[in-house]
């Protein structure tokens, strides 16, 4: 029997092309604002490349549902420790800044470089959050933690149940995790990336993975309004 090429998979297409594409923007950012223009579209490309971003990638997740087979976990105690990891992440992350001492992170998307009140800065804030709150935590954990932390254990992924544990799964989801950041971000984004494979793990639930990430993104959204450190978008 012939053999499909990876790509004529659904099921594969499903968990991997929202987060594929979702990273074949930032290099169209970085093209746009090397050709240099007085032209606020190509100097700060991300004000409309994000918000396309996130439309695209948000196709994608609502094609490939019906794959995901999520399901919710009736167990307080599975709840209380996603809270609880969500809430520590957070603190990972802003501690350098909060904590420690660290510069402040001011560059990024600043959403007040349109009138604060105006359509476009609550259109702009709007798509940003949905972003960082909803597109981001499902793309992410569907492909980490529903797709590799599987097929790193067996290239059949489906078959292998979720949450089942492996070192070399564990260990390489966690250092990919990191290393697609930015390499200031790696130790936090490495203990991120464990902590939330310790959710796949103790919960056996997608679901449980993808609120959890999305409670920190939410956090640390609120965060950044409140510090304006739009690095950390």
């Amino acid at each position: 029997m012939e053999r499909r090429a990876p790509l004529a998979n659904p099921v594969l297409r499903a968990f991997c092309a929202p987060f594929v594409i979702f990273l074949l923007f930032f290099p169209v950012i970085d093209l746009l604002r090397k050709l240099g223009s007085s032209h606020w579209w190509l100097a700060d490309p991300q004000y409309w490349v994000f918000p396309l971003q996130t439309v695209v990638c948000a196709v994608l997740i609502w094609r490939g549902w019906r794959h995901y087979r999520l399901k919710w976990s009736k167990s307080g105690g599975d709840w209380a420790w996603t809270i609880l990891i969500a809430v520590l992440v957070l603190a990972i992350w802003i501690s350098p800044q909060q904590w420690l001492g660290f510069a402040p992170r001011l560059e990024g998307f600043d959403p007040t470089v349109f009138e604060p009140g105006s359509a476009a800065y609550r259109g702009s804030l709007l798509m940003r959050f949905l972003r960082l709150v909803v597109i981001v935590p499902i793309l992410e954990e569907v492909f980490w933690r529903g797709f590799l932390l599987r097929y790193l254990i067996d290239e059949d992924f489906e078959k292998v149940p979720f949450g089942s544990f492996s070192w070399l799964s564990f260990v390489a989801v966690s250092v990919a995790f990191a290393l697609v950041h930015q390499p200031a971000d790696w130790v936090a984004a490495l203990l991120t990336g464990a902590l939330y494979n310790a959710i796949a793990i103790r919960t056996k639930s997608l679901s449980l993975c993808i609120v959890a990430h999305a409670i920190t993104n939410l956090l640390l959204g609120f965060y950044i309004m409140k510090t304006g450190q739009w690095g950390f978008w």
